[in-house]
């Protein structure tokens, strides 16, 4: 927790005093796009050598299960128990922000959890962010935050 609140901040900080936000390119904005459909794929299929092409190794997820999950090993291994897996997945990047060496988008996903994970069988709308950071010539994710959106108010 304390780390996900150190690195916020710094985020912040870090993205405003580098650079403001630049104007799309549109050659990057295609590639950050086909990489978050790509990632929201690899999850659906449980396909762990995806994600891990996917992710940097010390990634930080804001879980919509109320858990903040740290490391991509530790995620990796939510999806072989089956906490993280779904029937259904449908992600909408809806907003990019680029940055030097950082593009953030920020859209919706309707899932489906599978059989034997929370809410299974629930169709369940959320929000999501997620933070790609170019890295030795790669964009990995590096920061993803989702949250289940309530139908009722």
């Amino acid at each position: 927790m304390k780390r996900l609140l150190l690195l916020v901040p710094v985020l912040l900080v870090a993205g405003s005093a580098l650079a403001q936000p630049t104007s799309a390119d549109p050659a990057l904005l295609e590639k950050i796009r086909r990489l978050d459909l790509a990632h929201a794929q690899a999850i659906f299929r449980s396909d762990a050598a995806a994600l891990d092409s996917l992710m940097n190794d010390d990634v930080t997820v804001n879980h919509p299960t109320n858990r903040i999950v740290k490391e991509k090993k530790e995620l990796l291994g939510l999806i072989k128990q089956g906490v993280i897996r779904y029937s259904a997945f449908e992600r909408t990047p809806e907003s990019f922000l680029f940055f030097k060496d950082m593009v953030v988008v920020m859209g919706g996903e309707v899932v489906v959890p599978a059989k034997g994970a929370p809410n299974a069988g629930q169709k369940l709308r959320r929000r999501y962010t997620n933070i790609w950071l170019l890295q030795d010539g790669k964009w990995k994710l590096s920061v993803r935050h989702a949250n289940n959106v309530c139908s009722k108010m």
